[in-house]
């Protein structure tokens, strides 16, 4: 390996649906289907995320793409990258 090369970072990548919105802040429910081994059952789980979100472009319901960054709070771990579906859902 060369001495001068530097490594790329590799990101997580994550989609899931908005359901809550701040300022600059969303809260992103991930959904992750798996199989328990000894019965074969599919299971659901959800996890919450903290995203930053800079210009405020997401809205609850959205399906949305989350990348892994810095920490930017005691709680956001993950940056906005893009809004696959948007909502139909208006307050």
């Amino acid at each position: 390996m060369m001495s001068g090369a530097k490594s790329l970072k590799k990101y997580k990548i994550l989609t899931g649906q908005v359901i809550s919105v701040r300022p600059k802040t969303i809260v992103v429910r991930i959904r992750r289907i798996y199989r328990i081994p000894k019965y074969g059952k599919l299971k659901i789980k959800y996890k919450k995320c903290h995203a930053h979100d800079e210009r405020n472009i997401a809205k609850i319901g959205d399906i949305v793409s989350i990348r892994s960054s810095r920490p930017r709070s005691a709680l956001k771990r993950w940056s906005l990258i893009t809004t696959k579906i948007e909502s139909s859902m208006t307050k």
